[in-house]
């Protein structure tokens, strides 16, 4: 193996460089040693510190600096303090920026910074600043109700804040869940104390004194805050990779072997397109890093990456029972499809899966995950489902039911 140069010390990147071992040069601008992104929640609840949700090092050099520049003439990786680094194989695992919504108030002419008490949730540093603004009483409002937001709601929330989530969908977290299993995460945050806003814009914020005080609905409700949140979805980081002129279009584009434009850089991560599709979640860069490693390291492990069917996981912790959810897939049937759900309105759980002839082809669990692991392979095999007559309902059941029942 030659060297190699890996940009970014996200999920990917650490992983990857883990994986290729003391040849592997690691470079990142975070201060912090890398960390789990997806617990970021725990630590912004104070579930947990942020040594916990460190990741295992990798055993080559790690520079703390940032990269500004790709010379593909000279094979360089150009940083911000100078230094040089010269490689044979340049991987980007250079992950993805917060979207920040164009809000009316919300930059001043000229300004690069956000205003005093608003906040992206993507770091650990905005998740430490974020921490360090919260305390019992304050008044936060969160902008987003998909994933990220749900999240971050959910940790304020615990954290005693007084929670508003604002949300331009018609339901949280509307990409992975259908409407049943959207109300009982509804009913999850409303049990926290959160007020929920739905099918509700933002039209802009009130800055006093340097700080976001108002959040101004397009309906001209306004809602006092100390804190605002903006969990309005991430973008691929690809400035490097376009100024180094790689072809980007929703990310940085990649072959099977995960090879951009140019044949001696990849591209792993929330960064990448690949077929066409950006993923933004930790299955698909982990799998895409166990895979880049075995393609450079000719280990024979693997040939190819050939997309992720990727299940989304997500625990909302609470004072008594925590909400377990999952969803894969499409949820939403089409004209045709076979539909099973299955639901305990006393419990809180709820089961569905979606067959479109004899393949699985979507689902969602709240609640009581025993059967998830029996459905996502079923999923991820895309095989053919045993048969049981004409309606094949007995197979379904059995799905749902693996474990003993609801």
């Amino acid at each position: 193996m030659n060297r190699v140069v890996v940009i970014g010390t996200g999920l990917a990147g650490t992983r990857l460089a883990r994986r290729l071992g003391e040849q592997a040069v690691l470079i990142g601008e975070e201060a912090h040693a890398p960390y789990n992104r997806v617990l970021l929640a725990e630590v912004l609840a104070g579930s947990y510190g942020p040594e916990v949700i460190e990741l295992p090092a990798a055993p080559g050099p790690r520079l703390r600096t940032r990269a500004v520049r790709v010379d593909r003439d000279r094979r360089l990786v150009q940083c911000e303090d100078g230094a040089e680094v010269a490689y044979d194989t340049l991987v980007l695992a250079t992950g993805a920026n917060p979207v920040l919504p164009p809000l009316r108030g919300l930059f001043a002419p000229n300004a690069r910074e956000l205003p005093g008490g608003v906040h992206a949730f993507r770091t650990m540093d905005d998740c430490l600043a974020l921490s360090a603004a919260v305390r019992e009483g304050t008044r936060a409002v969160v902008v987003g109700g998909g994933l990220l937001g749900v999240s971050a709601a959910g940790a304020l929330a615990r954290r005693g804040a007084q929670v508003v989530l604002v949300q331009q969908a018609e339901r949280l977290m509307e990409r992975q869940l259908d409407p049943r299993a959207s109300q009982l995460v509804h009913r999850y945050l409303t049990s926290l104390g959160v007020e929920i806003h739905a099918e509700c814009r933002v039209r802009g914020v009130g800055v006093v004194d340097g700080r976001v005080r108002r959040v101004e609905l397009h309906d001209g409700y306004v809602l006092g805050t100390d804190v605002t949140v903006l969990a309005c979805g991430v973008r691929p980081r690809t400035g490097l990779a376009q100024a180094a002129g790689l072809e980007v279009r929703q990310g940085i584009v990649v072959d099977d072997e995960l090879r951009t434009s140019d044949p001696h850089i990849r591209a792993v991560g929330d960064c990448v397109q690949h077929a066409g599709t950006v993923y933004g979640l930790a299955t698909p860069a982990l799998e895409q890093a166990d895979a880049l490693a075995g393609l450079l390291t000719d280990t024979g492990a693997t040939t190819a990456y050939t997309g992720t069917r990727a299940l989304t996981r997500l625990t909302l912790p609470h004072t008594a029972d925590p909400l377990d959810l999952a969803a894969f897939g499409e949820s939403e049937p089409l004209p045709g499809d076979d539909v099973v759900q299955l639901a305990d309105a006393t419990r809180g759980t709820y089961r569905k899966v979606v067959v479109r002839g004899d393949r699985l082809v979507g689902g969602v669990l709240v609640g009581a995950l025993g059967a998830v692991g029996t459905l996502a392979h079923a999923w991820e095999s895309d095989a053919p489902l045993p048969g049981d007559g004409d309606t094949g309902a007995a197979p379904l059941l059995h799905l749902l039911t693996h474990d003993g029942g609801l």
